[in-house]
Formats: C-alpha cells, sequence, structure tokens
C-alpha cells in the first residue's frame, strides 16, 4: 500500500514525465515533418533530452548537432556520438565556457549548409549557458549582474530584460547571424505566459525593450548598460524563422491532474501563477489547503528570494516549503511539496522539498530553528536535518516550478 507521502511524489513524477524533452521533441518532429539536412543546436538543461527526441524522429536526416547544456546534465553515452559536439556551461552564473560555447553556436551556424535546415531545441537554463558580450562588457561584468539578479528578487522576465540588454545573441540578436536562413525553433517553456521571446532570453525572436521596472538600479549596472548593443531592426532576419513551444507548465499541470485522478483523490487546480516572496507564498498556499477540504491542490509558478548578506543552502522551491511547514505544523493529515521540474532548486543537487506536520519537530529535534533558517535564506539546512529534501537529478525538462498540496 503507498502512503500519501508516495502518492504526491508520484503525481509529481506523472507531471514531469509528460513534459520530458525526448517524447515531447520526437512526437512533434513526427508531425511536423522536415524536408532538407538537418543541423541542430540543443541548448538550455534539457538539451540532451531534446536532441534525443531529434535524433529518433529524423534518424539520419540529423546530420550535426551542438549541445550545450549544464555541467551534470549529459550522459557519457551523448559524448560518444558521432556529429554531436557537447559542450557544458555555467549555470545559474554563466563562466569562460558560456562565451566559448556562444562562439561556438556562431561558428555552428556559419559552417552548415545553406540549404540545410537549421533546427533549434531550446529549454531553460539557456541564457547562462551561452552569451556573446559587446565590445566593452567582459566575464566578470557578466557575472557580476547575474548574480545580482540572482539576488535581487526580481522575476524572470524582468532579470531576462536586463540580461537582454548586454548581449550580442539574446533579444533577437542572434537573427542577424542567419541571413535569411530557413529555421525551425522547438521550446520548452520556463517563463509565465510562455511567451517564446522570453524563453532562453529570446535568442531568435524580435524584441522591443521597454522601461526597465527594477529600480533604483546600482550605479555600476546603469553604467554597464550603456554597453548594450543595438537591437535588430531589419525585419527580414527573423522571416525564415517558426517558432513552436512544445511542453509548458499547463502540460506538466494537466499530467498531474490526471495521475491525481486516478489514485481517486479530489481536485484543486489552481490557475494562478505563483510569483512573488517564496516564503509569503508558502505560508499563503499552506492557508489554503488547512482551510480547504480533503484532496489535492495544484499549484505552478515561479516564485523569488531576496538573498541576504551570506545566505545558507536550498532554493525558492526549499524556501517555500519550509514557511509552509510552520503553518501545517504538527497536523497530521497535511503535505506540501514544492520542486523545480528541471530538478533543479538553488546551487544543490535538491529538486525542492516535501513537507508535512512533523517536518518542523523533526528539524528542531536537530537543534535546527525554522524561522532563523528563513531569515538567513538556509532552509535547505533546516530541510535536510528534517528528512524532507527531495532529488530527482536532471529530469530532461524545464516548465518552472509545482506545488502539490495533498490534504486528507
Amino acid at each position: 500500500m503507498s502512503t500519501p507521502r508516495d502518492d504526491v511524489l508520484k503525481i509529481f513524477r506523472g507531471a514531469v514525465a509528460a513534459v520530458h524533452g525526448t517524447g515531447c521533441v520526437e512526437r512533434f518532429l513526427t508531425v511536423r515533418r522536415l524536408q532538407d539536412e538537418v543541423y541542430a543546436l540543443a541548448l538550455g538543461k534539457a538539451a540532451e533530452a531534446m536532441l534525443q527526441g531529434a535524433r529518433a524522429a529524423l534518424g539520419r536526416q540529423l546530420r550535426s548537432a551542438l549541445l550545450v547544456t549544464k555541467p551534470g546534465h549529459v550522459t557519457p553515452a551523448m559524448m560518444g556520438i558521432a556529429g554531436v559536439t557537447v559542450m557544458e556551461a555555467g549555470h545559474p552564473v554563466p563562466d569562460a565556457a558560456s562565451l566559448r560555447a556562444g562562439q561556438a553556436m556562431l561558428d555552428f551556424i556559419a559552417a552548415a549548409p545553406e540549404d540545410g535546415q537549421l533546427l533549434f531545441l531550446i529549454s531553460g537554463g539557456t541564457s547562462s549557458a551561452v552569451d556573446v558580450l559587446p565590445p566593452g562588457v567582459g566575464l566578470n561584468d557578466l557575472q557580476r549582474l547575474n548574480q545580482w539578479l540572482l539576488d535581487s528578487g526580481l522575476d524572470i522576465r524582468e532579470m531576462n530584460a536586463l540580461r537582454k540588454r548586454l548581449s550580442c545573441i539574446k533579444g533577437g540578436r542572434l537573427a542577424a547571424y542567419l541571413h535569411g536562413r530557413n529555421v525551425l525553433q522547438v521550446l520548452i517553456s520556463d517563463v509565465p505566459g510562455d511567451n517564446p521571446a522570453d524563453i532562453g532570453s529570446g535568442l531568435l525572436l524580435p524584441e522591443e525593450y521597454g522601461p526597465i521596472s527594477a529600480s533604483p538600479l546600482p550605479e555600476w549596472l546603469q553604467t554597464l548598460l550603456q554597453h548594450s548593443p543595438p537591437q535588430v531592426t531589419d525585419p527580414s532576419c527573423f522571416h525564415g524563422i517558426e517558432t513552436h513551444v512544445i511542453a509548458s507548465l499547463d502540460d506538466a499541470l494537466a499530467a498531474a491532474a490526471l495521475e491525481t485522478r486516478k489514485l481517486g483523490y479530489k481536485l484543486q487546480v489552481h490557475t494562478e501563477r505563483l510569483s512573488g516572496d517564496a516564503a509569503v507564498a508558502g505560508r499563503r498556499l499552506a492557508g489554503i489547503l488547512v482551510d480547504g477540504p480533503p484532496g489535492v491542490h495544484l499549484w505552478g509558478g515561479e516564485t523569488s528570494v531576496e538573498m541576504p548578506a551570506n545566505p545558507g543552502c536550498g532554493g525558492r522551491n526549499q524556501h517555500l516549503a519550509l514557511a509552509a511547514a510552520e503553518m501545517i505544523a504538527d497536523r497530521d493529515k497535511v503535505w506540501l511539496l514544492a520542486a523545480g521540474t528541471d530538478g533543479n532548486d538553488g546551487a544543490g543537487a535538491e529538486a525542492g522539498a516535501l513537507v508535512d506536520g512533523g517536518t518542523i519537530m523533526r528539524g528542531t529535534m536537530k537543534s535546527m530553528n525554522a524561522a532563523d533558517c528563513l531569515q538567513r535564506a538556509d532552509a535547505g539546512g533546516f530541510l535536510e536535518q528534517s528528512g524532507d529534501l527531495i532529488r530527482t537529478g536532471p529530469t530532461g525538462t524545464n516548465v518552472m516550478d509545482m506545488v502539490i498540496g495533498m490534504k486528507l
């Protein structure tokens, strides 16, 4: 007999499996047939899974590929495939390998035959994996920007708006290197609203920059933004680009709902997209769960944590889960999972956490203090001691975060 905790994890695994890059790409390319020889660029955390889907659908039609992903997100088997160049690059902060990968991408495009089909397979994590910097901007500047963004508490759209301004390829600027080539862009969405221009910082889609809402910006960042390269204004650069989003949070939530019904639980899917402070969200969702009827509640989105000086370990999902655990403390029949569908939450190996009414007691017995850990952004430290962390490894997808609540 499975336990309620087992069932919550089963619902999460079912959701992630439904948006796995291999199956999604293979199904799409089986329907959307390509006629010419194909040259693929797979970028982001789901790059290997997406490229495997392309290989399954295209066979020998796929002539060569460049794969760029986060360290630890590629298997040894992929390393040995003829015609596939594999590169690992920094995440969430870009590194020197990210700049080498950006140049490798431009070289790959230039070397592909003009009558060939370019296939871009893009998932979350692309923004840090590949970049080409404008004159006057160096790697240290790029890293400082990205670390500031990670600590700022800004949402993903605001973060990408700033990233795009300091890149020669983001915000549609990569299209200028394609010279009107025939391009199919296939995306797994990790952004609210699934706007293709926001996925991977919009390498191949036109962008009109509005004002930056993050205010006030540090003086060093305002100075850095003066090096922003011009936008692509020639519409012909985008004429040959076809774009499709093939997997999103909605797909994962639909699969979670199906799994919930199979298990026999009553279900409530919340259509709101989670955002804002992770601790505030955790307390609010726990309140909805405690006050609501028995069954399973599903949420999705992406919260944020404004980091203090010298933060501890853990990510936004662990932060949300620990705040929720305070609200459900000592309740026997309540569980809440908060996890990244990509298997990543923060800098560690955790996907998130699954807390229950005993979480706070278990952590406290190990001399941990939940309120103190939340203040120091050390939710991971508490949840490690309480035994509530979730580790999935790379999942082959990335469609934002999921929260699954259960009440019996």
